[in-house]
C-alpha cells in the first residue's frame, strides 16, 4: 500500500460529544490533522485543539437544514479514493484532495420509530431502515 502523507487526518463528528475532546486530542498528540464540521468543529476549537472545519475544505457551509454538510468530492474523495491506483492519485492532484485516513461518527439516538431525518452518515441518509417484523 502506497504510504500516507503526513500529517495523517482524521474526520470527526459526534452527535454525543463525549470523549469527542479526549480521542481528538490524542490524535493530536500522534500528529494527526483534525476535520470536522458544525458542533464537533467548534467543541474541539473551544477546547484548543487545531481543527479545520469541513467548509474550509469544501467552500460550502451546511445546507438544507444540515442535511448536507460533508456531502463533497473534496470529503468524499478523500475517504474513498484507493491510494495504490494511479488514476486515483490523479484526480485527487487535479482537485486537490488530502487523503482522510479515519473516519470517527457517531450517530443520533434512534427511539422505537427511527427517523431517518436525523441521520448524517456524510450525507442526509445512508442506511437507515426500520427492523423486520414477523406477523404471528
Amino acid at each position: 500500500m502506497t504510504d500516507h502523507p503526513e500529517p495523517r487526518r482524521a474526520l470527526l463528528s459526534a452527535y454525543d460529544k463525549t470523549g469527542i475532546v479526549e480521542l481528538a486530542g490524542a490524535l493530536v498528540a500522534l500528529g494527526w490533522e483534525l476535520v470536522s464540521s458544525g458542533g464537533t468543529a467548534k467543541v474541539l476549537a473551544d477546547a484548543g485543539l487545531a481543527v479545520t472545519p469541513t467548509s474550509e475544505l469544501t467552500g460550502f457551509g451546511d445546507m438544507l437544514g444540515h442535511r448536507v454538510v460533508t456531502l463533497h468530492p473534496v470529503i468524499h474523495g478523500a475517504i474513498l479514493a484507493d491510494r495504490d491506483d494511479p488514476a486515483h492519485r490523479a484526480d485527487m492532484a487535479t482537485y486537490g484532495i488530502t487523503p482522510i485516513d479515519l473516519v470517527a461518527v457517531n450517530l443520533y439516538p434512534f427511539t422505537s420509530d427511527p427517523s431517518v431525518e436525523l441521520l448524517d452518515i456524510g450525507g442526509p441518509r445512508w442506511c437507515a431502515r426500520r427492523p423486520r417484523t414477523t406477523s404471528s
